[in-house]
């Protein structure tokens, strides 16, 4: 037999008609053990209204076990930038838009590596080459020629320098597709949110155990799921050559969550 407790906006509302009944069914399902099970019942009580699944009682053969889910969420500070910028450029050939656009991103490249980005944090991305049409023509009259890189900054205190100096390498010709800011030591953070998330599951059991008159038993099992909540800074900032001083950062913060899902012994 299966109780599914479903309530809604964190709240616990079993009143005391609706406890009675649990508890008659949850003493129903261990007495009659082998027996097929009965249909799920979802009490409610107190105007609570339903939403996800966050507790389940079964019993099977005498075994009894609360099903529970928690969460666990923390914040913290990025210390990490990628920056995803390159250069377009057009010529009257395919070689000389190639080549000028060559020249673009190694001037972006060298300044970049000269501002204190390792080699190792600088990756091409992207290589594009089409004809240009004039109107209500199908013979091309140019090229465009574009080159994109990928750099990871590691210092938020440089980053606004090093991607001003990127910038004004590749003069008219830069693009910037976007930035984001990211989090790269979580182990602190983890720990953190995993001892929130079993505080949290263990807090539901104890309450649906003392609700149906049972004593809470040890975890059979756990399972976790981690997400971190993505930080984009901004998008689509093209040509951005005419732009004065450091670019300004704001690491802000960035959320880690950490789900469980726990079977006590009841």
């Amino acid at each position: 037999m299966a109780i599914t407790f479903t309530p809604a906006h964190r709240a616990l509302a079993i009143g005391g008609i609706a406890a009675a009944a649990l508890i008659g069914a949850f003493a129903l399902g261990n007495s009659q053990s082998g027996a097929a099970p009965s249909p799920t019942a979802s009490p409610s009580g107190g105007g609570t209204t339903a939403g996800t699944r966050t507790a389940v009682l079964t019993s099977t053969n005498g075994a009894a076990r609360i099903t529970v889910t928690g969460t666990g969420n923390v914040t913290g500070t990025p210390n990490q930038l990628v920056l995803s910028m390159g250069v377009q450029v057009n010529g009257s050939s395919v070689g000389s838009a190639l080549g000028n656009a060559n020249n673009a991103v190694t001037r972006v490249t060298a300044a970049l590596r000269a501002d204190g980005v390792a080699a190792k944090d600088i990756q091409t991305s992207g290589l594009s080459i089409w004809p240009n049409y004039p109107n209500n023509s199908q013979t091309p009259n140019g090229y465009s020629v574009s080159e994109s890189i990928t750099a990871t900054l590691n210092s938020l205190a440089a980053a606004g320098r090093q991607i001003d100096a990127a910038v004004h390498a590749g003069g008219n010709a830069t693009t910037v597709s976007g930035i984001s800011l990211n989090l790269t030591d979580t182990s602190a953070l983890l720990a953190q949110a995993r001892a929130r998330a079993v505080a949290d599951a263990t807090a539901k059991a104890g309450q649906y155990a003392k609700a149906l008159g049972q004593p809470l038993g040890p975890v059979l099992s756990i399972t976790d799921q981690v997400s971190t909540q993505p930080y984009p800074v901004f998008n689509g900032a093209e040509s951005a050559a005419a732009a004065k001083g450091s670019v300004p950062i704001s690491p802000g913060s960035q959320q880690l969550s950490v789900s469980i899902t726990v079977v006590f012994a009841a």
